[in-house]
């Protein structure tokens, strides 16, 4: 890294399996990411309970990080993340999945949309599904790609928003990609997987809340941020490459669980006042899982013991987030 002033911080946090997280980085940097910094979790422990080749191999991918830290596991993306913006040095704070590949652009297309737009806290681009092997990260495939003309061609995801049962939603899941050129459009929220964050922002309202571990995190930032009065971007201009799943994968259960209790607190944040009208929508939605197999039941009650338990730290009974329409 130079002397000169640190514009983007990336931070990826991860768990050591990722096939694409070298790909990840080196695309950062040549999109011109000033400052990168890796969160590895758990990385030593699960090498040597796994045997996992890439887990043990990791120490081969410091050189592409200007930064390093080990953590511990068990603290899931909220911790690993936290600890990576916190000793982060950029102006705009970028977290990045270690499965996701960002185009040549990204970085220049989210900086423009938040420098003019000062009442916006942040941006995310045009997530592609990831499909094989990570993209080339500089050239003509890429630009390509980028232009929807190669790769593939679904949207995994351009924002967050809320479906009627109070589930967070990636806007625009399967649907072919908006054209590059599109304006930028008001969103709830973004996703984590690939977005620029206003460290002013940050710093009013808080990072991401450790309590949740993972999942529904970046939905919850997002409430945090819009009853702050910021705002939210997505941006065509910028694309990546996202494979997806890989953290899901290892820890289902887990991953359940959290998923079901955190969409509970996170729609309690967001309600306030008016949460006990969402109650009829969010246990309908539960049991619909429950009945076709989607969720064990074992699973579904541990998912609500947790939200029973953290409920009172999320609720604000004293509003109610009005930016954002009822359906």
């Amino acid at each position: 890294m130079t002397d000169r002033p640190v514009r983007v911080s990336a931070v990826i946090p991860t768990l050591g399996a990722s096939p694409y997280l070298a790909a990840c980085l080196r695309a950062l940097r040549a999109d011109g990411v000033d400052e990168i910094v890796v969160v590895a979790q758990g990385v030593e422990e699960q090498a040597a309970e796994r045997d996992e080749p890439r887990a043990k191999d990791l120490a081969a991918l410091r050189p592409l990080a200007d930064v390093w830290l080990d953590l511990p596991p068990g603290g899931g993306f909220t911790v690993a993340t936290n600890r990576g913006i916190e000793v982060a040095t950029g102006e705009y704070l970028a977290t990045v999945n270690d499965d996701a590949v960002v185009q040549n652009g990204w970085r220049t297309a989210l900086i423009a949309a938040l420098e003019a737009n000062p009442t916006v806290a942040a941006v995310q681009g045009v997530n592609l599904r990831m499909v094989g092997s990570a993209p080339a990260s500089t050239g003509e495939d890429q630009a390509g790609a980028a232009a929807g003309d190669k790769g593939p061609g679904e949207v995994d995801g351009w924002g967050l928003g809320w479906n009627r049962w109070w589930q967070a939603v990636q806007l625009g899941h399967g649907e072919p990609p908006p054209p590059v050129d599109a304006p930028p459009r008001p969103v709830f929220g973004v996703s984590a997987t690939a977005a620029l964050y206003r460290r002013e922002a940050l710093d009013q309202v808080g990072l991401f809340d450790e309590r949740l571990i993972s999942w529904y995190e970046d939905a919850d930032l997002a409430v945090r941020l819009r009853a702050a009065g910021w705002e939210a971007l997505s941006v065509p201009a910028a694309r990546a490459h996202h494979a997806g799943g890989t953290t899901a994968a290892r820890l289902p259960r887990k991953y359940a669980t959290l998923l079901y209790a955190n969409r509970w607190l996170v729609v309690a944040r967001l309600r306030g006042h008016r949460f006990p009208l969402a109650l009829p929508r969010l246990f309908l939605r539960d049991l619909a899982d429950l009945v076709r197999s989607a969720v064990s039941p074992l699973t579904l009650l541990q998912a609500w013991l947790r939200a029973l338990g953290l409920l009172p730290r999320f609720a604000h009974p004293r509003y109610a987030l009005k930016s954002m329409a009822d359906r």
